[in-house]
């Protein structure tokens, strides 16, 4: 069991997010008013507390939720261990696992601002199956595999 750190958010693609006190998740859709919510496989990203504070070790303490443009910073649950597939109770919602990682573009403004990005290593993305709202400290339940 894992829990919402924080949920962010931006009007914008490509650039760190802020921490809002509460989303709503749209059914097939995801964080509305989030930039990259669509009808598309990567509805919802996430990045766990654990990765977020490898880079921390690294490159120093200049990181906050949202830095890396997750939607969801997560913590208890390693990330991207879980397989494509598995469905995920957060708050009222339920997700589904569409992918691990990414490709990393070269001239990213996350990794021009940091020196490095996390994200395309240890991120997930996920589709929204139901909707609902979702706040720091809720519950992330591994449902399915």
């Amino acid at each position: 069991m894992g829990r919402v750190v924080a949920v962010n958010i931006s009007d914008i693609k490509g650039v760190p997010k802020r921490s809002i006190p509460e989303g709503n998740f749209v059914e097939d859709f995801g964080l509305e008013g989030d930039a990259h919510a669509g009808k598309w496989h990567r509805q919802v990203s996430l990045l766990g507390l654990e990765s977020i504070n490898k880079m921390k070790s690294l490159k120093g303490d200049k990181f906050y939720n949202g830095k890396f443009a997750e939607n969801l910073t997560t913590e208890g649950i390693i990330l991207y261990e879980l397989p494509i597939g598995t469905k995920l109770k957060i708050g009222e919602t339920i997700q589904e696992v569409t992918q691990i990682g990414k490709e990393c573009h070269t001239g990213c403004n996350i990794r021009k601002l940091v020196g490095d990005c996390v994200m395309p290593r240890e991120g997930i993305f996920t589709r929204v199956i139901k909707g609902g709202r979702i706040k720091a400290g809720d519950k992330i339940e591994v449902i399915s595999e």
